[in-house]
């Protein structure tokens, strides 16, 4: 293996747009999975809040 061979490898490499196409996807996917856990949090206290009034709202049960 030649120092010729190795440039030519790493210039083959940089102009590749596989790899970028695969990193951009994933930060589309990071962004999306940001954006869900941002708003199903709330949400999710939202409902527990309203689980806990009805809970509350339920007689004691007496077996």
């Amino acid at each position: 293996m030649n120092l010729d061979y190795v440039i030519a490898r790493a210039r083959a490499f940089a102009r590749s747009e596989e790899g970028a196409s695969a990193i951009e996807y994933a930060i589309v996917v990071a962004m999306v999975a940001v954006v869900v856990v941002a708003f199903i949090t709330p949400i999710g206290e939202r409902i527990l809040a309203i689980f806990d009034s009805i809970l509350n709202a339920l007689p004691a049960a007496t077996p």
